[in-house]
């Protein structure tokens, strides 16, 4: 089976540089070309592959002992004929809380004009890319496909095709139910402050850490506050655990289940809207699935809606159906 070849570009960032986190602004990032990409003249279409939370780019190049990773994978699918060869763009938005949604925020730094800004057309400049919205796709996990759905109904002009694999919707069941397990971490590793400071140092990482680290990551994203101690506004009071009205507003300005008719000539536009989720998945996200699918079938937009005998983790199965959904709509352009 022809291989394809890796690169990992250095990728120094100006949006990036001064980030209120501290982050580095220089990124390493995966490139993967597929076999006969070097023997010839041949423009690629490109998809950006996107992690899931605490992830990068360069994680979706791990060797796993009863599975693929993704150039492993793509190197199969073209094999098998089942997906034309294209580029694979895997970008490194972590940030010093786990992750940053792929939006800019004062909070943590600005992750979308990077990736449209920067990354786009470092790629289109370098390599031998089709360099137009319908030949470029934006796909991912969780976190991941969160950031696919956003970056697509934002930014139609830069992606024309979208796949989202259990990514962050309905903010109610999905961020909600881990509100109290952050009052109890908060409570447990001396406050906010104490777990800002230590948060990477402590141990073991429980139940009560995940949904705390979560909580506070999602708030860097969706409710940043440049006067609050930490640069974002919590959701939650954390001595009584009632619901701050005004701030959970603010995230679900970010919900892509309440952002469907604010964008609905971009999803009209793109050729592709895949959207999949787990029947057990646990952060109840096929529910989101459900209701943003249900709004675009009310509205006439067409998409394909997956959904899979399995949780949250351990899918990446799932991208040999996305990458198919995306090659087979290439065909179409």
């Amino acid at each position: 089976m022809a291989e394809g070849k890796v690169i990992i570009e250095t990728v120094t960032s100006d949006v990036l540089r001064g980030n209120a986190l501290g982050d580095p602004f220089t990124r390493r990032v995966p490139i993967y070309l597929p076999p006969g990409y070097e023997n010839g003249d041949t423009r690629y279409p490109t998809a950006y592959v996107l992690t899931g939370f605490t992830g990068r780019g360069t994680m979706l190049l791990n060797d796993s002992a009863w599975d693929e990773n993704v150039p492993q994978r793509m190197d199969r699918l073209i094999a098998e004929g089942l997906v034309r060869p294209m580029i694979l763009v895997m970008p490194d938005c972590f940030t010093r809380v786990g992750g940053s949604q792929y939006l800019n925020s004062t909070a943590t730094g600005r992750y979308e004009d990077h990736v449209i800004q920067e990354l786009v057309p470092f790629v289109d400049s370098k390599y031998r890319t089709i360099p137009d919205r319908n030949h470029r796709a934006v796909l991912g996990k969780s976190s991941g496909g969160y950031g696919s759905v956003i970056l697509a109904m934002r930014h139609p002009e830069t992606f024309g095709l979208m796949a989202s694999h259990s990514g962050d919707m309905y903010f109610e069941l999905c961020y909600k139910p881990d509100l109290v397990p952050t009052l109890r971490g908060l409570k447990k590793y001396g406050g906010l402050d104490s777990f800002w400071e230590r948060f990477p140092t402590i141990h073991p990482k429980d139940h009560d850490f995940n949904s705390t680290l979560n909580i506070i990551a999602m708030a860097a994203a969706y409710s940043p506050n440049p006067q609050a101690p930490h640069g974002f506004d919590l959701p939650v009071d954390l001595e009584t655990g009632e619901l701050r009205d005004d701030v959970w507003a603010r995230w679900l300005e970010w919900d892509p289940v309440y952002l469907v008719d604010k964008h609905l000539d971009a999803l009209k536009s793109l050729r592709l809207i895949y959207i999949d989720a787990g029947l057990r998945d646990e952060f109840n996200l096929q529910y989101g699935a459900r209701i943003f699918c249900q709004r675009l079938q009310e509205r006439g937009i067409s998409f394909i809606h997956e959904e899979f005998d399995d949780g949250h983790m351990n899918v990446q199965y799932r991208y040999d159906v996305s990458l198919k959904a995306i090659s087979d709509a290439l065909a179409k352009a």
